[in-house]
């Protein structure tokens, strides 16, 4: 499968993808897991991407779609992909657009997950994250807790609420999400490539976009 995956922060985006990638194999890719792995590669693209990052400044589009065309130039993306929350503008969904044309690449479909706001707020104010960096396991205090004593099962580091998990913060994030990554939305239905799922359980969505294949 070639998808996109467009949702609002709490959405459950990274855990559909992951669904997905294991019903046949495409391969999951977000924009700060390809930044990581060029910095961490050290490739010249990853030096370019870490002046900026070491600053505290935004990767330019430009940069991030000359990263975004070397991974989808890679192998495994030959079995398909699937873009977890990229794009996030109009800008970056018309140079993806065109860079999907250069590769000769079709995408089968954009997929809009549907989440009620009292949902991501429930979600994200009960997030917890592992703090070692090498780790970063994801529970929620309800249905996936960690140890007792607050720390990773597999790691053992202490796990936290992230500073962008508070509900204040996550309000800031839904109305940015809103503002400039929901006109995306019409982008694509004008593109005749979207489809909209509701999506309370991940577990059943992944299923419904399978069926949509």
């Amino acid at each position: 499968m070639r998808i996109i995956l467009l949702g609002a922060p709490g959405a459950g985006k990274g855990t559909v993808a992951k669904g997905l990638t294991d019903f046949d194999g495409s391969v999951q890719i977000s924009t700060g897991d390809i930044l990581r792995a060029a910095v961490k590669e050290g490739t010249e693209l990853g030096r370019e991407a870490k002046a900026y990052m070491d600053r505290g400044d935004l990767v330019p589009d430009d940069l991030i779609m000359k990263i975004m065309e070397a991974r989808l130039r890679e192998p495994d993306c030959e079995k398909g992909f699937i873009l977890d929350g990229f794009p996030r503008t109009i800008p970056q969904a018309e140079a993806l657009k065109r860079l999907l044309e250069k590769l000769n690449i079709r995408l089968d479909f954009v997929v809009n997950l549907e989440v009620p706001r009292e949902v991501i707020l429930d979600r994200l104010t009960t997030r917890r994250t592992c703090s070692n960096p090498d780790c970063q396991e994801i529970y929620n205090v309800k249905s996936k807790p960690p140890k007792v004593d607050g720390t990773c099962l597999k790691c053992g580091s202490p796990v936290v609420q992230r500073a962008d998990e508070t509900e204040d913060a996550i309000l800031n994030r839904l109305e940015t999400y809103s503002r400039k990554t929901a006109p995306l939305i019409g982008f694509y239905e004008k593109e005749g490539l979207l489809r909209s799922f509701p999506s309370v359980s991940s577990r059943e969505t992944v299923e419904k976009i399978v069926s949509s294949l």
